[in-house]
């Protein structure tokens, strides 16, 4: 199995369990924020839906320059969010599914106001970033639900709040 159809295995599992928390955001309640120096809830969630299609953009040269990226600002609607986050899984797919070995293992870096901030292998950069780093703002968001009493999906195992399986029939 390459790499590729290792992590598009992964990504066709966790963009189903990612997009579950996502549906599960109160429109009115985008806005909310945990504490002063949390994300808002949309942000949060404008930034999961977001990160895969921005790393697999970000993946494609040999180098980003992160000064020159700019982040969307967050849209006022849920639909907005769910419809990006589905868009930007599509994209990571196309890309992920174009990805040799020799360039998931070539050398990716990254370059701030000039100077390297990081280099290595651009499948550690899609682990990191497109995988680990979208798992943890999903946990965070999970927190959110709770905080603002909104029944929690099961991800990996049943929640407080439900089975990890659906009920048969």
């Amino acid at each position: 199995m390459s790499l590729a159809a290792a992590l598009l295995a992964e990504i066709d599992h966790e963009a189903g369990l990612t997009r579950r928390v996502l549906d599960r955001i109160p429109e009115d309640k985008l806005s909310w924020k945990p504490h002063e120096k949390s994300f808002s809830l949309g942000d949060l969630a404008w930034h999961i839906a977001l990160t895969p299609a921005q790393v697999a953009d970000a993946a494609v040269p040999d180098v980003f320059r992160i000064d020159e990226f700019k982040q969307p600002d967050t849209p006022e609607a849920k639909d907005e969010i769910l419809a990006e986050f589905d868009k930007s899984i599509v994209t990571a797919k196309r890309y992920l599914d174009g990805l040799d070995d020799e360039t998931a293992m070539a050398t990716w870096k990254v370059i701030v106001q000039g100077k390297e901030l990081m280099s290595l292998p651009r499948i550690d950069f899609l682990r990191g970033t497109m995988f680990n780093h979208l798992y943890h703002h999903r946990g965070q968001l999970t927190v959110y639900l709770r905080l603002l009493d909104v029944p929690v999906p099961a991800i990996y195992g049943p929640s407080a709040d439900e089975p990890p399986y659906p009920p048969e029939g």
